[in-house]
């Protein structure tokens, strides 16, 4: 087996496209949009055996908020998707391989590196445990699209399916798909406030410009927004690849919420999914069982599966790291405080 760093394209794109658990995560599309957003810098490491074939991917994307003397405090790794590998013996053996090769290097690099699984990762759990990975619960909503638009209006909770229609029929709520990057920058600029009043990081807007020149022609990636009276009132950004649509970012202006515009979103993304050819929508995650999460409210009323893929934590430098958790705590207090 070898550890490699590169993978020509070909070799890469098809064994994402034929592995059952291969996302848009893992597309050198998605590899491209992450290295050219800044403090963003992904990896590729793979294994291959010895006739040339990749046996098991990961693709972390390691993510600093502030450079300088600061910058050891505040980088960690995401692997966006997951790892892949193959359930087999020869595969399991690939990925133990591969992220304890991953692990030694990552050490000196980031405070730790978190896997978000966007599918079932039981046949590589005992293999993710021998090798430092620690498991916790993480829900999703996973939506069916298989069937009509009517059958997805159906399966809507009965209250959000009457505000929906009422927005169709008052028509304050527009919704369009945003066509140049000027229409990506109000997508942004309402993302920034709603996370800023969530007070939660948010990805550099050179993030979402890379996805919409890189992705979108390609049909990956779609900007969505709802306005009232000419005023973005909210943003959904959606990612699509084999089957499946990925919520990736959303927005919404409360001061409009009389309006239903998120509801109305939602309904207009779910329904061009079904148009499109899509059998699933992925709403990115619903936060831990058993600790309050908002979005999660928002997410439940449009009749998905809920799922527990849970995520896998390394932690390479536990010292730093505590350090790193007590100083973003304070810091959320203090930006707290001046509100």
């Amino acid at each position: 087996m070898e550890i490699v760093n590169t993978l020509p394209e070909t070799a890469w794109k098809d064994f994402v496209l034929r592995h059952p658990a291969g996302n848009i995560f893992h597309t050198p599309e998605m590899f491209a949009v992450f290295a050219a957003a800044k403090g963003h810098r992904p990896s590729l490491w793979a294994t291959l055996d010895g006739d040339g074939v990749v046996q098991a991917l990961l693709l972390p994307v390691q993510i600093t908020l502030w450079e300088g003397p600061l910058r050891r405090l505040t980088s960690r790794a995401v692997v966006y998707g997951g790892v892949l590998g193959n359930p087999d013996p020869a595969g399991q053996a690939a990925l133990k391989a591969l992220l304890e090769a991953y692990t030694r290097r990552a050490r000196r690099q980031v405070l730790f590196t978190e896997l978000r699984n966007l599918s079932d990762t039981a046949p590589l759990q005992a293999t993710l445990s021998a090798c430092g990975f620690v498991y916790e619960g993480h829900l999703n909503y996973l939506v069916d699209l298989s069937g009509s638009p009517d059958d997805v209006m159906r399966n809507i909770g009965r209250r959000t399916r009457k505000h929906i229609r009422r927005a169709l029929r008052k028509g304050v709520v527009t919704v369009k798909q945003a066509a140049t990057l000027r229409e990506v920058s109000a997508c942004y600029a309402l993302l920034q406030r709603t996370y800023a009043a969530a007070r939660v990081p948010l990805a550099d807007e050179s993030l979402f410009r890379a996805a919409f020149e890189v992705l979108g022609p390609r049909g990956m990636v779609s900007f969505w927004l709802a306005y009232v009276d000419g005023e973005v009132a909210a943003t959904s950004v959606e990612l699509g690849y084999k089957d499946t649509l990925y919520g990736w970012y959303g927005g919404l202006d409360r001061t409009h919420a009389r309006h239903n515009p998120g509801e109305l979103l939602m309904w207009h993304v779910l329904k061009w999914g079904v148009e499109q050819g899509y059998r699933v929508y992925d709403f990115g995650g619903a936060g831990k069982p058993h600790e309050e999460y908002g979005v999660r409210e928002f997410k439940a009323k449009f009749g998905g599966e809920l799922v527990n893929f849970g995520r896998y934590t390394c932690t390479h430098q536990p010292f730093l790291l505590g350090l790193s958790r007590l100083g973003y705590q304070t810091l959320r207090r203090t930006k707290s405080l001046w509100k």
